[in-house]
Formats: structure tokens, C-alpha cells, sequence
């Protein structure tokens, strides 16, 4: 139980991250003086549908949901609000990849309707990490057996979040990096 649960808020913490520095970037490209980089923007944003949309998403929905509300019925309406919230976070995160493309295209135009839209997405995703922690996994490890949780932890093991594990001055270094490219041409 506690490896699976390790895994899943290490790559709460990975997603967070990342959502922090898109928010540092949106915010800088207001600056109509410096050319955004879009190249920075762009890994961001695919940092985000390629790993939480299409991997860590769906594992929660195939491995942790299914099995707690077969084993915890009384749980239905936290995890089909969950299933919810996986999908309104795959349409805001197009809507992320529609402004970065408006605003790439039209820059300077458009540098406000990008950060509205990365504001919302990641505030949207935090709140939905906080109640898988805070509500979601509390029931989970009260009412999962060994043999769910090693399979749930099979499963998110087999992720591969490419800055999973990067702690201290490693997330510096990576961060420095994005800086870095912030100012550079595109």
C-alpha cells in the first residue's frame, strides 16, 4: 500500500511542478518586451496531455476507482465525481493547447486568454489532487486488501513520468533550465 501511494503523490508533486512553472511562463509571456519561449511552452503543455491525461488519469480510473467501489460501494459518488473531473481536465487542457497555438500565432496578441487559460487548468488540477489525498485515498487504503494494492502499484510503477523522482536541487536545476529557454527566441 504505502509504495502505490508514494508513487501516486510523487507524481502529484511531478504534475504539480510542472503546472507551477507553465503558470511561471504564462505570466511572463504578459511581458509584451520579451518573446515567449514557445518551444518551453510547448514541452509543458505535452508534459501534461502525454503523462497525467493519458497515463496517470486512467491508471487512477482503471486500477484505484474500479477497485475501491467494488470493494467500497458507499464510495460511487466521490469517484464518479473523480471520473468527472478527468474529463473536464482532458477538455482544459485543450483549451490550453488552443490558446498556446492563438497565442504563438498571434503574439502578443493573445498572451491573456493563454494565461486565463493555463490559471484555470491548474488551479482545476490542484483542487483535484487535493481530493484524491485528502478524500480519495483515506477510503482507499481503508477499504483495499494487499492484493488490490499491489496491483494498483504494479500498475502506476509501470509509468513513466520523466521527472518523477527529480527532488531538491535537481527540480532547481530542471526549473533553471525552463528559465533559461523563457527568454530565448523561438
Amino acid at each position: 500500500m504505502e509504495k502505490a501511494i508514494a508513487i501516486l503523490k510523487s507524481e502529484h508533486r511531478s504534475i504539480s511542478a510542472v503546472l507551477q512553472a507553465l503558470k511561471d511562463l504564462a505570466r511572463r509571456a504578459q511581458d509584451t518586451s520579451v518573446r515567449p519561449s514557445f518551444q518551453a511552452l510547448r514541452s509543458l503543455v505535452r508534459y501534461i496531455d502525454e503523462f497525467p491525461e493519458q497515463l496517470h488519469h486512467p491508471k487512477e480510473d482503471r486500477q484505484l476507482f474500479a477497485r475501491l467501489v467494488l470493494r467500497a460501494p458507499q464510495t460511487r459518488p466521490l469517484i464518479d465525481e473523480l471520473h468527472a473531473e478527468h474529463d473536464k481536465g482532458a477538455r482544459l487542457i485543450r483549451e490550453v493547447e488552443r490558446a498556446l497555438l492563438f497565442l504563438e500565432e498571434d503574439w502578443p496578441g493573445g498572451r491573456r486568454q493563454f494565461q486565463q487559460a493555463v490559471d484555470g487548468y491548474a488551479e482545476f488540477e490542484w483542487q483535484h489532487m487535493r481530493k484524491e489525498e485528502e478524500q480519495l485515498l483515506p477510503l482507499a487504503e481503508r477499504y483495499l486488501d494487499a492484493d488490490d494494492w499491489s496491483a494498483i502499484g504494479a500498475a502506476f510503477a509501470a509509468n513513466t513520468d520523466p521527472i518523477a523522482g527529480v527532488r531538491g536541487a535537481e527540480v532547481e536545476t530542471l526549473f533553471a533550465r525552463i528559465a533559461i529557454h523563457t527568454g530565448a527566441k523561438s
